[in-house]
């Protein structure tokens, strides 16, 4: 028998951009706000990242997830961990499953605040046996940082991308030797003061470029990756670890099993500038979005959704049409990605697949020239880059997609 309830806003996922919405609607007023999460603990990703700079320099991640649930459930925010929301049965009711049992949620507003996920090795197609000693970041954090496990000895990183020298320093935490960094980018998603300092400062690590893993080998454990290079070349490299990180994707199963609107680009729901997607009622946030930024980005979008959420339960209208905004390669993705009347004018995240140097990001409608704005600075794959948006009140609603590209 499923129990059925009703409150006033159900937010789904308690990371960053979730417990930061939490809070914030919370604290003004909607009413009775839930925060639903899958694991044990609330406090997302940061909880298992021990290295410092979160929010603040200084602060941990442990310590970073420790205020956001303070905030919330000081705000008045309920926080419920273990429970999983498995589907949909009706544009604003949840089924979950959880400590309790099954439940039916009904809410005025819902939340999604997924999260997002690296793309572990089956993903990522990546042949051979099935060795243990394989893992994503996240994986080799909470092995690490939260059961306390042995992890190896010798390990190769997959991925030359900050979430990789995350990985780097939790293995040399360990008392793991790192063979090697490889990546199939020409250098490292990272500056070029970064990429040295810490290869340096852990023992001149080798970053092996234009390469991928190409098979894992061993029985039982793992005794080695097979890589293949750009040129065809193939070469072994022994470990007994191997970590894929990066190649973050959205966790956007409940958003699709809801029907809610995704973009081709990001993978994660479409939202305009007020985080709305097309579903009336139903509000994203964060890495679930568009994956992925660091956690401080997560917090700050879901503390400025709640704006939005408190505008509906109000009875603000959702917008009936939106105009999508395309990437043009060598884009990937942009977020927001869909321009309704009266949205405030956000700040666009745009990610590239090449590098490029003071490139010119150029806005058009219909081959019609909105926007043009130069970048003073070399971008790489797997960085941040951003639009301004003073230029969305030139869109004609009836003109078709939006597209940005480099000029």
């Amino acid at each position: 028998m499923r129990r059925q309830r009703n409150v006033d806003v159900l937010v789904v996922g308690a990371g960053p951009a979730g417990l930061a919405a939490a809070a914030r609607i919370s604290a003004s007023g909607a009413g009775t706000v839930e925060v639903l999460e899958r694991e044990a603990r609330a406090g997302g990703v940061p909880r298992h990242c021990h290295h410092r700079g979160f929010g603040r320099w200084g602060v941990t991640g442990p310590q970073f997830a420790e205020s956001l649930v303070e905030a919330a459930l000081g705000a008045g925010a309920a926080v419920r961990t273990g429970v999983t929301a498995t589907g949909w049965d009706g544009p604003l009711s949840l089924d979950t499953t959880g400590p309790h049992g099954l439940e039916r949620i009904t809410a005025r507003a819902v939340v999604l605040a997924t999260g997002a996920r690296e793309r572990p090795r089956t993903a990522r197609l990546v042949p051979g046996t099935r060795p243990a000693g394989v893992f994503t970041t996240g994986e080799l954090q909470q092995a690490i940082h939260l059961h306390g496990q042995e992890i190896g000895s010798r390990a190769v990183v997959v991925g030359a991308e900050p979430v990789s020298y995350e990985a780097l320093a939790a293995l040399r935490r360990a008392g793991v030797q790192v063979a090697a960094l490889v990546t199939r980018e020409a250098r490292a998603q990272v500056g070029r003061a970064r990429s040295a300092g810490t290869r340096l400062g852990f023992g001149r690590v080798p970053l092996v470029t234009g390469a991928v893993v190409a098979e894992l080998l061993g029985h039982g454990r793992l005794s080695g990756v097979r890589l293949r290079h750009r040129d065809g070349r193939q070469g072994l490299l022994s470990c007994d670890t191997v970590v894929f990180t990066g190649d973050f994707v959205p966790d956007h199963e409940l958003a699709r099993r809801g029907g809610v609107l995704l973009d081709p680009g990001t993978r994660g729901p479409a939202v305009d500038g007020s985080y709305r997607t097309a579903s009336p009622g139903v509000f994203a946030a964060g890495s679930g979005v568009h994956a992925v930024e660091p956690a401080r980005v997560a917090a700050g979008e879901g503390a400025r959704v709640a704006e939005s959420v408190r505008a509906w339960l109000d009875g603000t209208g959702w917008p009936a049409d939106a105009v999508p905004l395309l990437a043009d390669a060598p884009l990937r993705w942009v977020a927001p990605n869909r321009l309704t009347p009266n949205a405030p004018e956000p700040r666009f995240i745009l990610r590239t697949t090449q590098p490029l140097v003071r490139p010119v990001l150029e806005v058009t409608q219909n081959d019609r020239p909105l926007f043009r704005q130069r970048l003073r600075r070399r971008v790489l794959p797997n960085q941040a880059l951003y639009l301004e948006g003073g230029w969305t009140g030139w869109v004609d609603a009836e003109g078709g997609a939006v597209r940005v590209g480099v000029g």
